[in-house]
């Protein structure tokens, strides 16, 4: 099974989960998150797929999230496809990283969940 890694090469937790792929054999396509951004379409089926809240897929500690003033936003109640559209405009406001596989997305790095959906 070969799964999309998308990350941000600077990031020291995509650091760490790329090493944890390396370590434990799993095979990915490397993906450069701010040089191609996932698209609105990309990011609904993931969404989809990962079962958690959109909210998970928002690097909230990032300061381009502080600077829009999302938290609001999200709060004011967007919907779904204005989240997918904002996080489609920058790559920078995405959770990293980010692991495709067929039938689910992992969001962040949590090594319990990795190894539950890649060992």
């Amino acid at each position: 099974m070969t799964v999309l890694f998308v990350e941000y090469p600077k990031c020291s937790t995509c650091k760490k989960a790329k090493k944890w792929l390396d370590e434990h054999g799993v095979e990915y396509v490397d993906r450069h998150i701010v040089e191609e951004n996932p698209t609105a379409a990309e990011l609904a089926a993931w969404h989809k797929a990962s079962g958690l809240p959109v909210r998970r897929f928002f690097n909230t500690s990032g300061m381009k999230y502080r600077e829009l003033g999302i938290k609001a936003k999200l709060d004011a109640g967007m919907t779904d496809e204005e989240c997918f559209d904002l996080l489609a405009t920058d790559g920078m406001l995405v959770k990293r990283p980010l692991v495709v596989g067929e039938g689910f997305v992992l969001v962040g790095f949590k090594e319990p969940e990795w190894e539950a959906a890649l060992l």
